[in-house]
């Protein structure tokens, strides 16, 4: 049952999009602050698959667009695609939430302060930031509109759980998500697993 109250949900465009791992069913939704989110899809129509593989993934415009090291976000979304087509049956939910939520200016000041030493968690706290203020409300919501009510998660946050349980999403089943590591993220890395409670093995 939700604990939540139910929020209508729309699509406001829907095209066929082809790329290098496929072809994916883009569905754009805007939220109440304007901000435009996407499900990216592959066979969700097939009511045969009752619990499709799923990514919730946050925007990374360094990550996901100039293929930074700083971060593992750009081979985790290449990798969720390429498995979803695999798979043949899933979708990526690409969340405007750069930065943890809080934006791509700031995030780009706390990086200037981890080139000084800081982990990500004490950066964002030295500006007065949250260490993460996503929220994934509406990424349940962008499912349910897309007919999709339990869910294979490829994730390694325990908060994108907790976000999707709570607004009506079953988990089947939480699948790990390692992939694009190297020395340049490893401390990244390390932080997310021992401060931000990520379910990282430390020998990555």
């Amino acid at each position: 049952m939700d604990k939540k109250k139910h929020v209508s949900v729309n699509i406001a465009s829907d095209a066929m999009i082809p790329t290098e791992h496929g072809d994916f069913r883009m569905r754009v939704f805007v939220d109440k602050n304007g901000a435009e989110h996407s499900i990216l899809s592959v066979g969700l129509d097939d009511e045969a698959n009752k619990s499709p593989l799923i990514r919730i993934h946050s925007e990374c415009l360094t990550g996901d667009a100039f293929g930074s090291l700083k971060c593992d976000c750009g081979p985790q979304l290449q990798a969720a695609m390429a498995r979803i087509q695999e798979e043949g049956c899933g979708a990526v939910v690409y969340m405007r939430q750069e930065g943890r939520g809080i934006g791509l200016e700031a995030k780009i000041r706390a990086y200037a302060l981890q080139d000084q030493g800081m982990d990500t968690l004490d950066a964002n706290l030295a500006l007065d930031l949250p260490a993460d203020a996503r929220e994934y409300d509406f990424s349940a919501h962008m499912l349910k509109q897309v007919g999709v009510s339990s869910v294979r998660l490829m994730t390694n946050n325990p908060l994108k759980i907790d976000g999707l349980v709570s607004n009506g999403i079953r988990i089947e089943e939480r699948l790990p998500h390692i992939t694009g590591v190297c020395k340049t993220n490893n401390h990244y890395l390390s932080t997310k697993a021992k401060r931000m409670g990520h379910l990282i093995p430390e020998q990555v």
